[in-house]
């Protein structure tokens, strides 16, 4: 298996079909574009990738706020269902864990939905624990007045 952060176009796209699984509601065409949108904002991309075809992803920031400080947050993480229970996933989470020590964050973070349990069990067995509850409520669409 081999990982690397992902940098170019083509590298983006070929991380789609993974995506998909986990945000199944962005439309391949617009995939690189909010990528790149993202990364605007800090976001970066991590693939593992067995014969040069990504199996697992991970989306994430480095941020920094009152609560935490500086801290790791995981936005996506994912592998195709093929691939599942592999090792992509812990092989991922360890990948992350080292960049943030090695860009002086003190914590990795990240939300799971509450129907996700099968990744709730893999979080917990990979050393990390429930920690909080995160609530929201829509407030509109982003351009509407």
């Amino acid at each position: 298996m081999d990982m690397y952060l992902v940098e170019s176009d083509e590298q983006i796209a070929a991380c789609y079909p993974v995506m998909r699984e986990l945000r199944p509601h962005v439309p391949e065409a617009d995939f690189v574009a909010r990528v790149r949108a993202q990364e605007r904002a800090g976001y970066r991309l991590v693939c593992a990738a067995e014969a040069s075809v990504p199996v697992a992803v991970a989306g994430f920031r480095i941020a920094e706020n009152l609560a935490w400080g500086r801290f790791l947050y995981v936005d996506d993480l994912v592998a195709l269902p093929a691939n599942r229970s592999r090792g992509h996933g812990a092989a991922l989470l360890a990948w992350l864990a080292r960049f943030a020590v090695d860009h002086g964050c003190a914590q990795l973070h990240l939300d799971s939905g509450v129907q996700r349990e099968d990744a709730h069990r893999f979080y917990k067995r990979e050393g990390m624990a429930l920690s909080s509850y995160h609530f929201s409520m829509p407030v509109g669409r982003a351009g509407e007045s």
